[in-house]
């Protein structure tokens, strides 16, 4: 059963009635942070949130099964920096956001990644970009900066140079990766409930599910152009594992049921939106995994290799069940696989080229019957 247990008593909720004076109810925010043997980063993220400008109503640091070593860790930082943590059986990230929402009652909630942390006016920014006259509000985000693991500035902002903001069309929403990030967001609590909160299945695109679910549900959004939280980028994350490869085609499966193809509405969501997406890194997952092994982060891939030609092989057989697609692109994935199957370095080089590939194996084949 998961446990709860405060190292502090909560604070209590006041009204920051200068930023959305004519609101029915109180902007109050509550700040919760996901925590899985996290010690490395936790100070960093904690003292992030407690030096903010507007300080949060409520924060909570939600312990999700970590190794008796890192909660021990996390409570004597927790005892000294005076900050509430809730524990819970492990369940993903994506199940530590919803404990923590469902553990506090303020209108706003605002996620942060262990290893990420805001900037010092982050609340501020998101705040003030809330519009006081919309009863169909849902979020409000802002940029990111990208940083090392250790925290030092690549670049000043970044997702508005990898998609269109604020998200107005399904389609550019099934099509493309979002980057909303839920760390550079502040969204409402009636819409993250109207939808369930996070569907605790994935562990990556959990994100940009839950944000398609609550555009879909009728919410707006907004876009504030100014980096509110640092993004720190580092081999550890989720995002270069075995566990964000699984949950993509988890993902890519749930877009196919939510958004099949239409012939006579002339809508082909799987053909021309969901394919194009997630066929380029399946394929670059299982071709990398088999040609890549030097660093450690390609060698954790390379030891699930098989598993993630599995995942290639499943995927291509759900698409084409899926989407009416051209000769050409089911001639391209089958000599693709054809060669990742094989699971040889050289051979799979050939992947990158695949109807040379296939000139190459037929030119084979007519000098053997000649």
């Amino acid at each position: 059963m998961p446990e709860s247990r405060s190292l502090m008593s909560k604070p209590s909720l006041h009204s920051h009635s200068d930023v959305l004076a004519n609101s029915i109810r109180p902007s109050t925010v509550a700040v919760v942070i996901p925590y899985f043997n996290g010690s490395k980063y936790i100070r960093r993220s904690v003292s992030s949130v407690l030096s903010q400008t507007i300080p949060a109503d409520e924060f909570v640091v939600v312990d999700d099964g970590s190794s008796e070593e890192e909660a021990e860790a996390l409570d004597l930082i927790a005892m000294e920096m005076g900050f509430q943590v809730l524990r819970k059986d492990n369940g993903g990230q994506g199940s530590a956001r919803n404990y923590g929402v469902a553990n506090t009652k303020s209108r706003f909630i605002c996620f942060l990644d262990q290893d990420d942390f805001f900037l010092k006016n982050h609340i501020a920014i998101l705040l003030d970009g809330v519009p006081v006259d919309d009863p169909h509000f849902g979020w409000v985000y802002g940029d990111l900066m990208e940083a090392d693991g250790d925290g030092n500035i690549i670049r000043s902002e970044m997702v508005q140079r990898h998609a269109s903001h604020p998200k107005r069309f399904i389609n550019e929403l099934i099509a493309n990766d979002m980057f909303i990030l839920p760390s550079a967001s502040l969204i409402d609590r009636e819409a993250f409930e109207s939808v369930g909160g996070f569907d605790v299945q994935f562990t990556g695109y959990e994100d940009d599910d839950l944000f398609l679910r609550m555009f879909r549900r009728g919410y707006n959004n907004y876009f504030v152009p100014r980096a509110v939280t640092v993004w720190c980028i580092n081999s550890e994350s989720t995002s270069y594992s075995i566990r964000m490869s699984r949950s993509r085609l988890l993902y890519c499966k749930k877009l196919c049921d939510m958004f099949p193809d239409e012939e006579d509405q002339q809508r082909f969501y799987v053909r021309d939106l969901i394919n194009p997406r997630f066929r380029k890194s399946i394929f670059g997952d299982a071709f990398k995994a088999v040609t890549y092994s030097k660093t450690n982060q390609q060698k954790k891939m390379n030891s699930h290799k098989d598993e993630l030609i599995d995942i290639m092989n499943e995927y291509v057989k759900f698409i084409n069940k899926n989407a009416r697609l051209s000769f050409r692109s089911r001639l391209s994935m089958s000599v693709q696989v054809f060669i990742l199957e094989k699971k040889s370095k050289e051979i799979a080089l050939l992947s990158l080229y695949p109807f040379a590939a296939f000139r190459y194996f037929r030119r084979m084949i007519r000098a053997v019957f000649r």
